[in-house]
Protein backbone atom coordinates (compact mmCIF):
# COMPACT_ATOMS: atom_id res chain seq x y z
CA UNK A 1 0.00 0.00 0.00
CA UNK A 2 2.83 2.36 0.92
CA UNK A 3 4.59 1.52 -2.34
CA UNK A 4 1.47 2.45 -4.34
CA UNK A 5 1.24 5.79 -2.51
CA UNK A 6 4.91 6.43 -3.26
CA UNK A 7 4.36 5.75 -6.98
CA UNK A 8 1.31 8.04 -7.07
CA UNK A 9 3.24 10.86 -5.34
CA UNK A 10 6.16 10.41 -7.72
CA UNK A 11 3.89 10.59 -10.77
CA UNK A 12 2.16 13.70 -9.41
CA UNK A 13 5.52 15.35 -8.84
CA UNK A 14 6.64 14.59 -12.38
CA UNK A 15 3.42 16.03 -13.81
CA UNK A 16 3.77 19.20 -11.73
CA UNK A 17 7.38 19.65 -12.77
CA UNK A 18 6.48 19.16 -16.43
CA UNK A 19 3.91 21.94 -16.10
CA UNK A 20 6.06 24.36 -14.14
CA UNK A 21 9.35 23.93 -15.94
CA UNK A 22 9.75 25.76 -19.28
CA UNK A 23 9.47 23.68 -22.43
CA UNK A 24 12.44 23.91 -24.74
CA UNK A 25 11.33 25.37 -28.06
CA UNK A 26 12.85 27.18 -30.98
CA UNK A 27 11.83 30.46 -29.32
CA UNK A 28 14.32 29.77 -26.52
CA UNK A 29 17.09 30.34 -29.03
CA UNK A 30 15.83 33.89 -29.51
CA UNK A 31 16.75 35.03 -26.02
CA UNK A 32 19.86 36.82 -27.20
CA UNK A 33 21.72 39.29 -25.04
CA UNK A 34 20.97 42.44 -27.02
CA UNK A 35 21.68 45.81 -25.42
CA UNK A 36 19.89 47.94 -28.01
CA UNK A 37 16.32 49.09 -27.37
CA UNK A 38 15.16 47.52 -30.63
CA UNK A 39 16.77 45.18 -33.10
CA UNK A 40 16.09 42.86 -36.00
CA UNK A 41 17.93 40.27 -38.09
CA UNK A 42 16.73 39.32 -41.57
CA UNK A 43 17.88 37.18 -44.45
CA UNK A 44 18.73 39.62 -47.23
CA UNK A 45 17.79 37.27 -50.07
CA UNK A 46 14.29 36.45 -48.87
CA UNK A 47 13.52 39.17 -46.34
CA UNK A 48 12.69 36.48 -43.77
CA UNK A 49 12.91 37.64 -40.16
CA UNK A 50 15.30 35.52 -38.09
CA UNK A 51 15.21 37.55 -34.87
CA UNK A 52 13.42 40.61 -33.59
CA UNK A 53 13.32 42.71 -30.45
CA UNK A 54 10.80 45.56 -30.33
CA UNK A 55 11.34 45.72 -34.09
CA UNK A 56 8.17 47.75 -34.73
CA UNK A 57 8.82 50.31 -32.02
CA UNK A 58 9.12 53.88 -33.30
CA UNK A 59 12.73 55.11 -33.00
CA UNK A 60 14.87 57.95 -34.29
CA UNK A 61 17.27 56.61 -36.94
CA UNK A 62 19.96 59.33 -36.79
CA UNK A 63 22.37 59.01 -39.74
CA UNK A 64 21.08 55.61 -40.80
CA UNK A 65 18.56 57.87 -42.57
CA UNK A 66 21.25 58.35 -45.22
CA UNK A 67 20.61 54.84 -46.53
CA UNK A 68 17.32 56.08 -47.96
CA UNK A 69 18.98 59.28 -49.19
CA UNK A 70 21.56 57.25 -51.11
CA UNK A 71 18.93 54.88 -52.49
CA UNK A 72 16.82 57.70 -53.94
CA UNK A 73 19.89 59.46 -55.29
CA UNK A 74 21.02 56.35 -57.13
CA UNK A 75 17.53 55.91 -58.58
CA UNK A 76 17.26 59.48 -59.89
CA UNK A 77 20.78 60.48 -60.98
CA UNK A 78 23.87 59.30 -62.83
CA UNK A 79 27.14 58.82 -60.98
CA UNK A 80 28.98 61.30 -63.21
CA UNK A 81 26.36 64.03 -62.82
CA UNK A 82 27.74 67.20 -61.22
CA UNK A 83 26.13 68.81 -58.18
CA UNK A 84 27.08 72.13 -56.62
CA UNK A 85 27.39 72.70 -52.87
CA UNK A 86 25.09 75.60 -52.09
CA UNK A 87 25.30 77.93 -49.11
CA UNK A 88 21.97 76.62 -47.84
CA UNK A 89 23.21 73.00 -47.97
CA UNK A 90 25.87 73.90 -45.42
CA UNK A 91 24.18 76.51 -43.26
CA UNK A 92 20.96 74.50 -42.84
CA UNK A 93 22.85 71.84 -40.88
CA UNK A 94 22.06 72.62 -37.22
CA UNK A 95 24.76 73.66 -34.80
CA UNK A 96 26.44 70.68 -33.16
CA UNK A 97 26.31 68.52 -36.30
CA UNK A 98 29.43 68.17 -38.45
CA UNK A 99 29.39 70.14 -41.70
CA UNK A 100 32.98 71.03 -42.48
CA UNK A 101 33.88 68.59 -45.25
CA UNK A 102 32.57 70.34 -48.36
CA UNK A 103 33.18 73.89 -49.57
CA UNK A 104 30.57 76.41 -50.63
CA UNK A 105 30.30 76.52 -54.42
CA UNK A 106 32.24 73.28 -54.80
CA UNK A 107 31.31 71.04 -57.71
CA UNK A 108 31.46 67.28 -57.18
CA UNK A 109 30.18 64.21 -58.95
CA UNK A 110 27.24 62.32 -57.49
CA UNK A 111 29.57 59.39 -56.87
CA UNK A 112 31.96 61.50 -54.78
CA UNK A 113 29.05 62.95 -52.84
CA UNK A 114 27.73 59.46 -52.11
CA UNK A 115 31.09 58.47 -50.66
CA UNK A 116 31.00 61.63 -48.53
CA UNK A 117 27.46 60.78 -47.45
CA UNK A 118 28.01 57.14 -46.53
CA UNK A 119 31.58 56.96 -45.22
CA UNK A 120 32.20 59.97 -42.93
CA UNK A 121 28.42 60.61 -42.85
CA UNK A 122 28.54 64.14 -44.23
CA UNK A 123 25.37 66.04 -43.33
CA UNK A 124 25.92 68.73 -45.94
CA UNK A 125 26.47 66.07 -48.62
CA UNK A 126 22.99 64.76 -47.77
CA UNK A 127 21.54 68.25 -48.30
CA UNK A 128 23.42 68.74 -51.57
CA UNK A 129 22.09 65.45 -52.94
CA UNK A 130 18.55 66.18 -51.75
CA UNK A 131 18.54 69.59 -53.41
CA UNK A 132 20.07 68.22 -56.59
CA UNK A 133 17.47 65.44 -56.87
CA UNK A 134 14.31 67.22 -55.72
CA UNK A 135 15.09 70.93 -55.72
CA UNK A 136 14.68 71.29 -51.96
CA UNK A 137 15.10 69.32 -48.74
CA UNK A 138 11.34 69.35 -48.12
CA UNK A 139 10.56 67.97 -51.56
CA UNK A 140 13.19 65.29 -51.11
CA UNK A 141 11.75 64.31 -47.72
CA UNK A 142 8.40 63.85 -49.46
CA UNK A 143 10.09 61.53 -51.94
CA UNK A 144 11.63 59.60 -49.04
CA UNK A 145 8.24 59.07 -47.44
CA UNK A 146 6.69 57.95 -50.72
CA UNK A 147 9.50 55.46 -51.25
CA UNK A 148 9.12 54.14 -47.71
CA UNK A 149 5.46 53.38 -48.37
CA UNK A 150 6.32 51.71 -51.69
CA UNK A 151 8.82 49.44 -49.93
CA UNK A 152 6.25 48.38 -47.34
CA UNK A 153 7.53 50.33 -44.34
CA UNK A 154 4.95 50.30 -41.57
CA UNK A 155 5.89 53.20 -39.30
CA UNK A 156 8.36 55.56 -40.95
CA UNK A 157 8.34 59.30 -41.55
CA UNK A 158 11.29 61.41 -42.73
CA UNK A 159 11.66 65.19 -42.50
CA UNK A 160 15.25 65.49 -43.70
CA UNK A 161 17.89 63.55 -45.68
CA UNK A 162 20.57 63.32 -43.00
CA UNK A 163 18.88 62.25 -39.76
CA UNK A 164 19.30 65.36 -37.64
CA UNK A 165 16.93 65.33 -34.68
CA UNK A 166 13.28 66.06 -35.37
CA UNK A 167 10.24 64.81 -33.46
CA UNK A 168 8.55 63.88 -36.73
CA UNK A 169 11.60 62.04 -38.09
CA UNK A 170 11.31 58.38 -37.12
CA UNK A 171 11.36 54.77 -38.29
CA UNK A 172 11.61 51.25 -36.87
CA UNK A 173 14.18 48.50 -36.91
CA UNK A 174 11.91 46.51 -39.24
CA UNK A 175 11.46 49.41 -41.67
CA UNK A 176 15.18 50.17 -41.73
CA UNK A 177 15.89 46.54 -42.54
CA UNK A 178 13.49 46.77 -45.50
CA UNK A 179 15.13 49.98 -46.74
CA UNK A 180 18.63 48.54 -46.31
CA UNK A 181 17.69 45.34 -48.11
CA UNK A 182 16.46 47.35 -51.10
CA UNK A 183 19.56 49.56 -51.11
CA UNK A 184 21.90 46.55 -51.02
CA UNK A 185 20.41 45.34 -54.29
CA UNK A 186 22.21 48.27 -55.92
CA UNK A 187 25.81 47.30 -56.74
CA UNK A 188 27.09 50.87 -56.42
CA UNK A 189 25.55 51.29 -52.99
CA UNK A 190 26.96 47.94 -51.87
CA UNK A 191 30.41 48.89 -53.14
CA UNK A 192 30.41 52.24 -51.33
CA UNK A 193 29.20 50.98 -47.94
CA UNK A 194 31.78 48.18 -47.96
CA UNK A 195 34.61 50.66 -48.59
CA UNK A 196 36.69 51.58 -45.53
CA UNK A 197 38.33 54.69 -47.03
CA UNK A 198 38.07 56.89 -50.12
CA UNK A 199 39.94 60.00 -51.25
CA UNK A 200 38.07 62.87 -52.82
CA UNK A 201 39.65 64.32 -55.97
CA UNK A 202 40.56 67.97 -56.31
CA UNK A 203 37.72 70.27 -57.28
CA UNK A 204 37.13 73.85 -58.41
CA UNK A 205 37.18 74.96 -54.75
CA UNK A 206 39.73 72.57 -53.28
CA UNK A 207 42.94 71.84 -55.19
CA UNK A 208 44.62 69.44 -52.78
CA UNK A 209 44.01 65.67 -52.76
CA UNK A 210 44.12 65.15 -49.02
CA UNK A 211 40.50 64.65 -48.11
CA UNK A 212 40.54 60.94 -47.30
CA UNK A 213 37.12 59.81 -46.20
CA UNK A 214 37.11 57.16 -43.45
CA UNK A 215 34.05 55.01 -42.81
CA UNK A 216 32.41 55.42 -39.44
CA UNK A 217 31.50 51.70 -39.53
CA UNK A 218 34.12 49.85 -37.47
CA UNK A 219 32.84 46.46 -38.65
CA UNK A 220 34.60 46.92 -42.01
CA UNK A 221 37.83 48.48 -40.70
CA UNK A 222 40.51 45.83 -40.20
CA UNK A 223 42.45 47.95 -37.70
CA UNK A 224 39.39 48.30 -35.45
CA UNK A 225 38.73 46.16 -32.39
CA UNK A 226 35.17 45.87 -33.67
CA UNK A 227 36.21 44.51 -37.07
CA UNK A 228 34.01 41.68 -38.37
CA UNK A 229 35.56 39.71 -41.21
CA UNK A 230 32.25 38.91 -42.91
CA UNK A 231 30.87 42.47 -42.83
CA UNK A 232 30.01 44.31 -46.06
CA UNK A 233 28.47 47.49 -44.58
CA UNK A 234 26.26 49.40 -44.01
CA UNK A 235 25.74 52.60 -41.95
CA UNK A 236 26.15 53.97 -38.43
CA UNK A 237 24.11 56.67 -36.74
CA UNK A 238 24.17 58.69 -33.54
CA UNK A 239 22.30 61.55 -31.93
CA UNK A 240 21.65 62.03 -28.24
CA UNK A 241 17.93 61.15 -28.57
CA UNK A 242 18.55 58.24 -30.96
CA UNK A 243 21.61 56.94 -29.08
CA UNK A 244 23.89 54.55 -30.99
CA UNK A 245 22.45 52.99 -34.12
CA UNK A 246 23.87 50.60 -36.69
CA UNK A 247 22.57 48.92 -39.83
CA UNK A 248 24.98 46.15 -40.80
CA UNK A 249 25.25 43.40 -43.37
CA UNK A 250 27.51 40.39 -43.67
CA UNK A 251 28.06 37.41 -45.97
CA UNK A 252 29.13 33.91 -44.95
CA UNK A 253 28.55 30.41 -46.35
CA UNK A 254 26.31 31.75 -49.09
CA UNK A 255 24.08 33.59 -46.62
CA UNK A 256 23.67 37.37 -46.65
CA UNK A 257 22.19 38.82 -43.47
CA UNK A 258 21.12 42.32 -42.44
CA UNK A 259 21.09 43.36 -38.78
CA UNK A 260 19.64 46.57 -37.37
CA UNK A 261 20.23 47.83 -33.83
CA UNK A 262 18.66 51.08 -32.61
CA UNK A 263 19.16 52.79 -29.29
CA UNK A 264 22.29 51.01 -28.04
CA UNK A 265 23.70 52.66 -24.94
CA UNK A 266 27.31 52.89 -26.18
CA UNK A 267 29.25 52.87 -29.42
CA UNK A 268 30.81 49.53 -28.51
CA UNK A 269 27.45 47.99 -27.61
CA UNK A 270 26.03 48.59 -31.08
CA UNK A 271 28.89 46.62 -32.62
CA UNK A 272 28.63 43.85 -30.04
CA UNK A 273 24.89 43.60 -30.68
CA UNK A 274 25.40 43.49 -34.44
CA UNK A 275 27.97 40.71 -34.15
CA UNK A 276 25.72 38.76 -31.78
CA UNK A 277 22.86 38.96 -34.26
CA UNK A 278 24.96 38.08 -37.29
CA UNK A 279 26.72 35.18 -35.56
CA UNK A 280 23.37 33.86 -34.38
CA UNK A 281 22.09 33.91 -37.95
CA UNK A 282 25.15 32.26 -39.45
CA UNK A 283 25.36 29.57 -36.76
CA UNK A 284 21.71 28.56 -36.58
CA UNK A 285 20.32 28.93 -40.11
CA UNK A 286 21.04 27.37 -43.49
CA UNK A 287 20.00 28.01 -47.05
CA UNK A 288 17.52 25.50 -48.40
CA UNK A 289 16.40 25.01 -51.99
CA UNK A 290 12.71 24.22 -51.83
CA UNK A 291 12.61 23.57 -55.56
CA UNK A 292 14.99 24.31 -58.43
CA UNK A 293 14.00 25.72 -61.80
CA UNK A 294 13.72 22.92 -64.36
CA UNK A 295 13.12 20.17 -61.82
CA UNK A 296 10.15 17.80 -61.95
CA UNK A 297 7.63 18.73 -59.27
CA UNK A 298 5.06 16.04 -60.07
CA UNK A 299 3.62 13.89 -62.87
CA UNK A 300 -0.03 13.85 -63.96
CA UNK A 301 -2.12 12.02 -66.51
CA UNK A 302 -3.68 14.33 -69.09
CA UNK A 303 -7.17 13.73 -70.43
CA UNK A 304 -7.77 13.05 -74.14
CA UNK A 305 -4.07 12.38 -74.73
CA UNK A 306 -2.41 9.62 -76.69
CA UNK A 307 -1.14 6.72 -74.65
CA UNK A 308 2.45 7.65 -75.52
CA UNK A 309 2.16 11.26 -74.31
CA UNK A 310 -0.51 11.24 -71.59
CA UNK A 311 2.02 11.11 -68.70
CA UNK A 312 3.07 14.76 -68.24
CA UNK A 313 5.93 15.97 -66.03
CA UNK A 314 5.19 19.28 -64.27
CA UNK A 315 8.35 21.40 -64.33
CA UNK A 316 9.21 24.24 -61.93
CA UNK A 317 9.48 27.49 -63.86
CA UNK A 318 11.59 29.24 -61.21
CA UNK A 319 13.76 28.39 -58.22
CA UNK A 320 12.50 28.85 -54.67
CA UNK A 321 15.02 28.99 -51.88
CA UNK A 322 14.67 30.14 -48.32
CA UNK A 323 16.53 30.07 -45.05
CA UNK A 324 15.57 27.62 -42.30
CA UNK A 325 16.88 26.54 -38.93
CA UNK A 326 19.54 23.87 -39.28
CA UNK A 327 17.26 21.15 -37.87
CA UNK A 328 14.82 21.70 -40.78
CA UNK A 329 17.42 21.57 -43.53
CA UNK A 330 16.53 18.04 -44.62
CA UNK A 331 12.76 18.33 -44.19
CA UNK A 332 10.73 17.37 -47.27
CA UNK A 333 8.24 20.05 -48.23
CA UNK A 334 5.40 18.80 -50.39
CA UNK A 335 3.64 21.35 -52.58
CA UNK A 336 -0.03 22.00 -53.12
CA UNK A 337 -0.50 21.65 -56.89
CA UNK A 338 -3.28 23.41 -58.76
CA UNK A 339 -3.74 22.55 -62.44
CA UNK A 340 -5.35 24.89 -64.94
CA UNK A 341 -9.10 24.39 -65.08
CA UNK A 342 -10.13 21.97 -67.81
CA UNK A 343 -6.54 20.96 -68.59
CA UNK A 344 -6.47 18.46 -71.46
CA UNK A 345 -4.62 17.63 -74.65
CA UNK A 346 -3.23 19.07 -76.81
CA UNK A 347 -0.47 20.81 -74.77
CA UNK A 348 2.75 22.33 -76.06
CA UNK A 349 6.05 21.87 -74.28
CA UNK A 350 6.72 24.71 -71.77
CA UNK A 351 3.07 25.77 -71.67
CA UNK A 352 2.04 26.98 -68.19
CA UNK A 353 -0.25 24.24 -66.91
CA UNK A 354 -0.68 25.13 -63.24
CA UNK A 355 0.95 26.34 -60.03
CA UNK A 356 2.72 24.82 -57.04
CA UNK A 357 2.37 26.37 -53.59
CA UNK A 358 4.90 25.68 -50.82
CA UNK A 359 4.47 26.80 -47.21
CA UNK A 360 7.59 27.13 -45.05
CA UNK A 361 7.38 28.63 -41.54
CA UNK A 362 3.98 30.11 -42.42
CA UNK A 363 5.43 31.88 -45.47
CA UNK A 364 3.83 30.99 -48.80
CA UNK A 365 5.85 30.59 -51.99
CA UNK A 366 4.07 30.04 -55.32
CA UNK A 367 5.58 29.22 -58.71
CA UNK A 368 4.26 28.38 -62.16
CA UNK A 369 4.44 24.84 -63.49
CA UNK A 370 5.40 24.20 -67.11
CA UNK A 371 4.65 21.24 -69.33
CA UNK A 372 7.75 19.07 -69.55
CA UNK A 373 6.82 17.69 -72.97
CA UNK A 374 4.28 17.94 -75.75
CA UNK A 375 0.98 16.18 -75.14
CA UNK A 376 -0.75 15.05 -78.29
CA UNK A 377 -4.49 14.73 -78.59
CA UNK A 378 -5.91 11.25 -79.00
CA UNK A 379 -8.46 10.75 -81.81
CA UNK A 380 -9.36 7.14 -80.94
CA UNK A 381 -12.52 8.17 -79.16
CA UNK A 382 -13.59 10.24 -82.13
CA UNK A 383 -12.90 7.32 -84.46
CA UNK A 384 -14.92 4.99 -82.25
CA UNK A 385 -17.77 7.48 -82.19
CA UNK A 386 -17.68 7.87 -85.98
CA UNK A 387 -17.67 4.09 -86.46
CA UNK A 388 -20.58 3.76 -84.07
CA UNK A 389 -22.53 6.44 -85.95
CA UNK A 390 -21.84 4.75 -89.29
CA UNK A 391 -22.90 1.40 -87.84
CA UNK A 392 -26.07 2.95 -86.49
CA UNK A 393 -26.84 4.53 -89.86
CA UNK A 394 -26.28 1.18 -91.60
CA UNK A 395 -28.52 -0.54 -89.13
CA UNK A 396 -31.23 2.04 -89.69
CA UNK A 397 -31.01 1.56 -93.49
CA UNK A 398 -30.91 -2.21 -93.16
CA UNK A 399 -34.22 -2.46 -91.25
CA UNK A 400 -36.42 -0.85 -93.99
CA UNK A 401 -34.88 -3.19 -96.61
CA UNK A 402 -35.76 -6.21 -94.54
CA UNK A 403 -39.26 -4.83 -94.04
CA UNK A 404 -39.68 -4.32 -97.81
CA UNK A 405 -38.47 -7.86 -98.52
CA UNK A 406 -40.88 -9.34 -96.01
CA UNK A 407 -43.73 -7.25 -97.45
CA UNK A 408 -42.93 -8.41 -101.00
CA UNK A 409 -42.96 -12.05 -99.94
CA UNK A 410 -46.33 -11.59 -98.22
CA UNK A 411 -47.83 -10.06 -101.39
CA UNK A 412 -46.63 -12.94 -103.58
CA UNK A 413 -47.98 -15.47 -101.17
CA UNK A 414 -51.32 -13.69 -101.16
CA UNK A 415 -51.55 -13.72 -105.02
CA UNK A 416 -50.84 -17.44 -105.20
CA UNK A 417 -53.46 -18.20 -102.58
CA UNK A 418 -56.11 -16.23 -104.49
CA UNK A 419 -55.47 -18.00 -107.83
CA UNK A 420 -54.06 -15.07 -109.64
CA UNK A 421 -51.31 -17.24 -111.05
CA UNK A 422 -52.53 -19.79 -113.59
CA UNK A 423 -50.60 -22.57 -115.22
CA UNK A 424 -49.84 -22.08 -118.88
Amino acid sequence: MKFKKFILCLMASIICLSILLPVSTFADGLNLDINASSAILIDSDTGKILYEKSAYEKREPASTTKIMTALLTLEHTKLDDIATVSSDAITSVPSGYSSDLLKMGEELTIEDLLYALLLPSSNEAANVLAMHVAGSVDSFASMMNTKAVELGCKNTHFTNPNGVHDEDHYTTAYDLAIIAREAMKNDTFKKIVSTASYTLPSTNKYSRIDRTLISTNDLIKKQSDNYYEYAIGIKTGFTTPAKNCLVSSAVKDGKTLIAVVLGASTDNNRYTDAKTLLNYGFDNFSKKDIVKAGSVVSTVEVKNATSATKELNLIAETTINTIVTNDKLNDVINPEITLNEGLQAPIKKDDIVGTAKYIVDNIQYTINLKAGSEVKKSYILYIVIIIAIIALILMLFEKPKKKRRKSSRRKKASVRSNGYYKAR
